[in-house]
């Protein structure tokens, strides 16, 4: 019997990332491309692990709803594989942007997920556009452009696996994964602006030692009150971010691209509606007052198994 092999989703994070999202072209040869794509995504991954095999090196490729009716991959769809539908709140909104297919290139040493971009480019660019490149880097101890650590509520161990790759819920396409993604700017001339202290009322941390304010004094409003979520028994539920700064001084362009890599969309989705529309509606994310999301993209991570499949 075949054992089910994953894509990196659960990995953590590196100190280099690439971020591609493309859009494809109808083409004639879209299918054969795409089908030497796959093949491609798995002959890197095995490279780079021969090759590298202390670099934690991978790539992880993501495909959105509408690319994969085009390609005429396997039906039904995963689940909950549709267009995601923005979140509009009273201020600030979740934005939905187009996509088709997501590359999350990590390594610890850049020219490795450089050498991976440019082969996924060579290949992709007969039949698709890049419409987002981002090379996203570690910040000091894991922090955010802002200055607060990043990821310090991810599942660790087993719990990666539980929350990070779909289970018996959906037996086709268990082991997948779903991925949403968001990129954010910030206005750091407004955050640099608050006194630390009312930095931290806006994360819920502690700036210098990461940690968590009581429940008693954390803000309701707060980004750690609202994007920490339950169920509907209480328990918590999680997701697997993989989040990286990336910015350019000289323009004034600094954010976070948040990524993010589920079991179930419907966690990420309650997370998002609490984070915009508020809980109570109304009481949002203080957070996004300084940090915008302009894109917002859900994708399906396949097995390593259909990849294979899809290769022919």
């Amino acid at each position: 019997m075949n054992t089910t092999e994953s894509q990196n989703v659960t990995d953590y994070p590196n100190s280099n990332t690439i971020f591609m999202v493309w859009k494809l072209h109808d083409s004639p040869q879209l299918k054969n491309v795409f089908q030497e794509l796959c093949a491609l995504v798995l002959n890197l991954n095995n490279s780079v692990f021969n090759r590298f095999p202390d670099s934690r090196a991978s790539c992880v490729m993501g495909i959105g709803a509408d690319a994969w009716r085009t390609l005429e991959l396997p039906t039904p769809l995963p689940k909950e594989l549709v267009s995601f539908e923005e979140i509009k709140g009273i201020k600030h909104t979740a934005v939905s942007t187009p996509g088709d297919l997501h590359f999350h290139l990590r390594a610890d040493n850049n020219s490795i997920i450089f050498d991976m971009a440019v082969e996924i480019s060579g290949l992709l660019s007969s039949v698709a556009e890049s419409i987002l490149e981002i090379h996203g880097f570690k910040y000091w101890d894991a922090r955010s452009i802002l200055g607060f650590v990043d990821g310090t509520e991810n599942p660790h161990g087993e719990d990666r696996d539980y929350f990070g790759k779909i289970g018996d819920e959906d037996p086709e396409y268990k082991g997948g994964s779903y991925l949403f993604v968001q990129k954010y700017l910030h206005n750091m001339d407004a955050w640099k602006s608050l006194s630390t202290e009312d930095q931290e009322k806006v994360i819920g941390r502690s700036k210098e030692n990461d940690i968590e304010m009581s429940d008693a004094v954390k803000p309701s409003n707060s980004h750690i009150a609202l994007a920490n979520i339950e169920g509907e028994n209480g328990e918590e539920l999680k997701i697997v971010r993989d989040n990286m700064p990336f910015g350019n001084p000289s323009t004034n362009e600094f954010g976070t691209y948040f990524i993010a890599y589920s079991s179930t969309f419907a966690t990420t989705k309650k997370m998002l509606t609490q984070m915009f529309i508020g809980d109570p509606p109304g009481n949002y994310d203080r957070i996004l007052d300084f940090s915008t999301a302009v894109t917002g993209t859900l994708f399906f991570v396949p097995t390593r198994n259909m990849l294979d499949e899809f290769s022919g």
